[in-house]
C-alpha cells in the first residue's frame, strides 16, 4: 500500500549516498547530502507511524528534523567563521581547527 513511498525514501537515501561519496572535497554539498539521508530515514519514520498508528513517530520525527537542520546551521555558521579567517574553504586544511 505504501511501496511508492518507499521507492521514493530509497530514491533519497541513494541520492544522499552518492552526494557524500562523490563530493568529498565540498563541504557544503556533503552537509546537503546528509540532510538527504535524515530525511529519507524520517520520512520511512513517518511512514511506518502511519502504518502502525503510533504517534510517537510523528513526535520523534518533528524532534529529528528539528535538531539535524539546527546541526546543518551550526555547521555552516562555522564554515562561514572558517571561510573569514583562511579565504577557503578546503576540507583537506580542517586538521589546522585542532586544539
Amino acid at each position: 500500500m505504501y511501496y511508492k513511498y518507499i521507492i521514493v525514501i530509497v530514491i533519497l537515501l541513494l541520492l544522499g549516498g552518492w552526494g557524500v561519496v562523490l563530493n568529498r572535497g565540498h563541504f557544503i554539498i556533503m552537509i546537503i547530502s546528509i540532510e538527504l539521508i535524515l530525511l529519507a530515514a524520517f520520512f520511512l519514520f513517518l511512514i511506518n507511524s502511519i502504518e502502525i498508528d503510533l504517534l510517537i513517530e510523528q513526535v520523534f520525527t518533528i524532534m529529528g528534523l528539528t535538531i539535524a537542520a539546527a546541526e546543518s546551521a551550526i555547521g555552516l555558521a562555522i564554515m562561514v567563521a572558517y571561510y573569514r579567517i583562511r579565504g577557503t574553504i578546503i576540507l583537506k586544511s580542517f586538521s589546522s581547527l585542532r586544539g
